[in-house]
């Protein structure tokens, strides 16, 4: 996995939106296509690292681009998309 830095060397970061008594790490996304981005390679690092799920949340509608795809299945014991009813 490859770490970048900002234009003053200062190595970014990234936190989950929750994180479940029995260890999962959950962020939630109400996007209609979502990607692997530095904050989800991020997770699924910390994830990995620590021997934990991530659990991504997305609408029903979502698109899953071929990125993402691609790091669910590298690491498919540690990051899930899950996706979920919209509520009105």
């Amino acid at each position: 996995m490859e770490f970048k830095q900002t234009s003053h060397q200062v190595a970014r970061g990234s936190r989950p939106d929750a994180e479940a008594p029995d260890g999962r790490l959950f962020l939630f996304k109400n996007v209609s296509e979502l990607r692997a981005t530095y904050q989800i390679r991020l997770l699924a690092y910390l994830a990995v690292k620590e021997g934990r799920e991530l659990v991504i949340k997305v609408p029903q509608g979502c698109k899953v681009h071929s990125s993402l795809q691609e790091l669910t299945k590298q690491y498919c014991s540690n990051v899930t998309i899950a996706k979920t009813l919209a509520r009105t």
